[in-house]
């Protein structure tokens, strides 16, 4: 659908600069946007490409100026943005209604209205899935799960799988049964190939608007609080207990048993091995405090100088003992 710039601003609830007879046909980015699309900047570091976009219009923060193009001033333009790219391309329409003939499920599962499954997709034995949900293709989820409403999970992901559970014995690993199952509250996204492994005893728990990205890997009886961003390649390990609003960035690795308050922010490839406290931070192996992690960073780049240093410090404070022991009458 096309839009002038009055109505998307209307709709948007936003301040705008500019001609407000522009019309918008669709959202693009800044660098490939063209005449009659709209584009948007969150981040401050790419404003300058204001000058250069072909775009109409585009999504800004409130401080924002420009001389060449059309503005859309908002205090959230990602949001914004969220919002433009539905009311002008829709929201993604699934080739088909329902369950696909090519999909199995269990004749005791129970599956809610407005729910879609693709083809290869298997749901287990006495598994709930709830209602206006989408499977993609090939996702499984095993035997005695519960799926909350409007969860989509992505192609290939695992949900309910045997968690990681071995007694070891005389030397041999045992498998310990895994008993429990996943729960997953409503508004769930899922990404692709990722696995959330089923619980030993009780359950694993994804919370309410929970957002998982690609090959992410979820233990045991981990329990993960409402309104999480999982991002790409983390792995957490089992029993891990994690708050609301929480942000791990790609690759965090976090170790079992601990706990991560709430509104904790990890960044990209962190260690977590200790719990964390509300309103934390964090970044490095081991994770730490980012002003910490900052500091460490700085001197890690500096090691091959500061190696050489003290090497050249070794080697003076050597020739200086090698004087001291000479007698006196040498030392002249």
């Amino acid at each position: 659908m096309a839009l002038t710039l009055r109505e998307l601003a209307d709709f948007l609830g936003a301040e705008l600069v500019g001609d407000e007879n522009i019309a918008i046909d669709s959202a693009n980015t800044l660098e490939d946007a063209r005449p009659g699309q709209v584009s948007f900047v969150a981040n401050p570091k790419y404003l300058k490409h204001l000058e250069t976009t072909e775009a109409s219009a585009v999504i800004v923060g409130p401080g924002v100026q420009s001389k060449r193009v059309a503005l859309l001033k908002t205090k959230d333009p990602y949001y914004a943005l969220a919002q433009t790219v539905v009311h002008l391309h829709g929201l993604r329409k699934h080739e088909h209604v329902g369950i696909h003939p090519r999909a199995h499920v269990e004749p005791t599962a129970t599956v809610g209205e407005g729910t879609v499954i693709y083809p290869g997709v298997y749901v287990g034995h006495r598994t709930r899935v709830g209602r206006n949900c989408v499977l993609h293709p090939n996702v499984v989820i095993y035997e005695d799960c519960v799926i909350g409403e409007r969860v989509i999970i992505h192609a290939n992901s695992s949900i309910g799988q045997d968690g990681f559970g071995f007694a070891t014995h005389g030397g041999i690993h045992h498998k310990i049964p895994q008993v429990g199952n996943v729960v997953i509250e409503d508004d769930v996204e899922i990404g692709a190939n990722t696995c959330i492994d089923r619980a030993a005893l009780g359950c694993t728990f994804i919370g309410q608007g929970t957002k998982i990205s690609d090959l992410v890997a979820i233990g045991h009886n981990a329990r993960i609080g409402p309104h999480g961003l999982l991002v790409a390649l983390v792995g957490i390990a089992g029993s891990v207990n994690v708050g609301h609003h929480v942000t791990m960035a790609g690759q965090v690795g976090v170790a079992g048993h601990i706990k991560i308050g709430d509104n904790v922010t990890i960044g990209a490839q962190s260690g977590v091995i200790s719990s964390v406290p509300d309103q934390s931070a964090l970044l490095g192996s081991p994770a730490m405090p980012v002003s910490q992690a900052r500091r460490v960073a700085a001197v890690f780049v500096a090691l091959p100088e500061l190696a050489e240093r003290v090497k050249k410090l070794e080697q003076l404070v050597e020739e200086i003992g090698t004087k001291e022991d000479r007698p006196d009458e040498d030392r002249r």
